[in-house]
C-alpha cells in the first residue's frame, strides 16, 4: 500500500510542471527532500503532506488511493 502511495505522490510531483526547488521552497523543505520524496527514499510528515498537496493542486484522497 506504501508503494502505491509513494508512486502516486510521485507522479503528482512529476506532473506537476514545478520545479523541485519551487515545490521545496513552496512548502518550506530543501530541495533534495523533494528528490528524496522522488526516489522513495523519505515519505514526508502529515504536514509537509497536506502542503504538499495544496501545492500540487492535489487531493490527498487521491494520493493515498482512498478515491480515483
Amino acid at each position: 500500500m506504501i508503494d502505491g502511495i509513494q508512486q502516486r505522490l510521485r507522479n503528482a510531483i512529476k506532473n506537476s510542471g514545478m520545479s523541485q526547488k519551487a515545490i521545496a521552497e513552496s512548502i518550506g523543505v530543501h530541495p533534495t527532500t523533494i528528490s528524496k520524496y522522488l526516489r522513495s527514499d523519505k515519505f514526508p510528515s502529515i504536514d509537509t503532506f497536506a502542503a504538499l498537496c495544496k501545492v500540487l493542486n492535489v487531493s490527498s484522497d487521491l494520493i493515498l488511493g482512498l478515491k480515483n
